[in-house]
């Protein structure tokens, strides 16, 4: 059979896992160690999920001086917070189908040793051919460059591959690669401002993306 998708790269915050509590309680706690005043309001941090601290900060007008010293810290105290995030539904059992049949990676701006263990914490390692956290010297999203690495490590033509996040930023990033892309409504942005970004299709749940990819493949 000829398959268009090999490759299915998802992102992960608002994605596979329901972790805005946890990223909002634990940039507050890393504010308040550096002593940074603060009236962050958590809605604010939702809608900038994804995107890096060091633009969210300049948007919000958060005087944070050393950004590398914020990073250090906040990578100790997330995981203080981790249980206040959850899987959304169907994603366990939908990467567990779609990773008998394709390869699958995961595209974050999270480091790479706090997506690894964040992976890890779910038990989903097993259902991944390759992490891609962001590292030093690699450009982020929606820069193609992590996607393409991703593609090159796990040689799959970016064409038969496909980006699913819940973001304008995912969805960037695939179009920039020139892979398949699908929005997510469940996570942090409006259907809407997805919408705008003219995904190749778009998803209200997990378990629709396995009707997706199947009915594109057969």
């Amino acid at each position: 059979m000829n398959s268009q998708i090999e490759l299915i790269i998802f992102d992960l915050d608002g994605t596979l896992v329901d972790s805005g509590d946890t990223i909002f309680k634990s940039t507050v706690k890393t504010l308040e160690i550096l002593n940074i005043k603060s009236d962050l309001k958590k809605e604010e941090l939702d809608k900038r999920i994804g995107a890096h601290f060091v633009d969210i900060f300049d948007e919000l007008n958060i005087p944070v001086n050393d950004f590398e010293e914020f990073i250090a810290i906040y990578k100790k105290v997330y995981f203080d917070f981790i249980d206040d995030s959850f899987l959304y539904p169907g994603v366990a059992d939908t990467l567990a189908v779609l990773s008998k049949r394709f390869k699958i990676g995961l595209l974050t701006t999270k480091a790479q040793e706090q997506a690894d263990l964040i992976i890890e914490h779910f038990n989903l390692t097993k259902h991944f051919d390759y992490i891609m956290g962001r590292r030093n010297g690699m450009a982020i999203k929606p820069d193609p460059e992590p996607l393409l690495h991703i593609c090159k490590k796990l040689n799959i033509t970016p064409a038969n591959s496909m980006m699913v996040g819940d973001s304008e930023l995912d969805i960037r990033c695939g179009k920039n690669a020139g892979a398949f892309t699908t929005a997510v409504t469940y996570g942090y942005r409006k259907s809407e401002d997805l919408l705008n970004e003219n995904p190749d299709y778009i998803i209200g749940s997990m378990k629709a993306l396995e009707d997706v990819v199947f009915r594109i493949v057969i």
